[in-house]
């Protein structure tokens, strides 16, 4: 399985409060979801009527199927009407058994391999027979 995760930071064109901003990032949120069947969120700079930074999340069995939708949804936005595209960012994770046995996530943070977290899945379920 693999993450993809694309930031994109937006000039707001003639936005002169919160309202305007949230007009323009609310048309992006709902024609990306829509076709796309991404995740998005505004992450960044909230309180600046002028600028967003949105996050985009996607998740497939496929790297370069992440790669197309996220380049897709940067596609989309720099296309708005109200609205510069200023920077983007791009980044896909292997996560899982999908990437080749690649340790994602909490296995990394953690510094476990699979065979660790086996264990400590097998510890928690002798406690539950143990209840």
């Amino acid at each position: 399985m693999f993450v993809g995760v694309l930031r994109l930071r937006l000039d707001i064109v003639g936005a002169r409060s919160l309202k305007d901003k949230r007009s323009v990032v609310r048309s992006l949120k709902e024609r990306a979801q829509s076709r796309m069947r991404v995740s998005i969120a505004e992450v960044g700079v909230l309180d600046d009527p002028r600028r967003a930074t949105l996050g985009v999340a996607v998740v497939s069995n496929s790297a370069a199927m992440c790669d197309r939708v996220l380049a897709d949804v940067a596609a989309m936005a720099g296309s708005l009407p109200h609205a510069v595209l200023t920077d983007r960012a791009t980044e896909i994770v292997p996560f899982g058994e999908g990437g080749a046995g690649v340790q994602g996530g909490i296995e990394q943070a953690l510094g476990r391999g699979e065979d660790d977290l086996g264990a400590a899945s097998d510890r928690f379920e002798d406690a539950e027979d143990d209840e």
